[in-house]
């Protein structure tokens, strides 16, 4: 049985850090891409960050240079450091595995909240 499971999210002030994690298991890890993705209220999920199986990074404009994605193939696990967080930051943050050469949208964990607020 496949799980990925977020920990990490919280309510934190504008300017501040958190570090979510993405625990895996039940896949093969070390084949499959990493991804980060949020969902706002009444908006669409978006890719945040992206780990390839290969180390490869990718970032949605808006992060880039504040998140920082990792993972730890031998903890079967990938992070997001979010730095410098902003209000428009607020969202459910849902962790993603993909085999790429898969047709499908692979497995997704059940989402940590992070809320962004003075």
């Amino acid at each position: 049985q496949v799980q990925l499971v977020e920990s990490g999210g919280g309510l934190v002030q504008p300017g501040g850090s958190l570090r979510l994690s993405c625990a895996a298991s039940g896949i093969s890890f070390s084949l499959y891409d990493m991804g980060w993705y949020r969902q706002a209220p009444g908006k669409q999920r978006e890719l945040v960050a992206l780990i390839t199986r290969g180390g490869s990074t990718k970032y949605e404009d808006s992060v880039q240079g504040r998140f920082t994605i990792s993972r730890d193939n031998a903890k079967t696990s990938v992070y997001l450091q979010l730095n410098s967080l902003k209000p428009e930051d607020t969202a459910l943050y849902y962790c993603n595995a993909r085999r790429p050469e898969r047709n499908n949208n692979g497995y997704w964990g059940q989402g940590t909240q992070v809320t962004v607020s003075s």
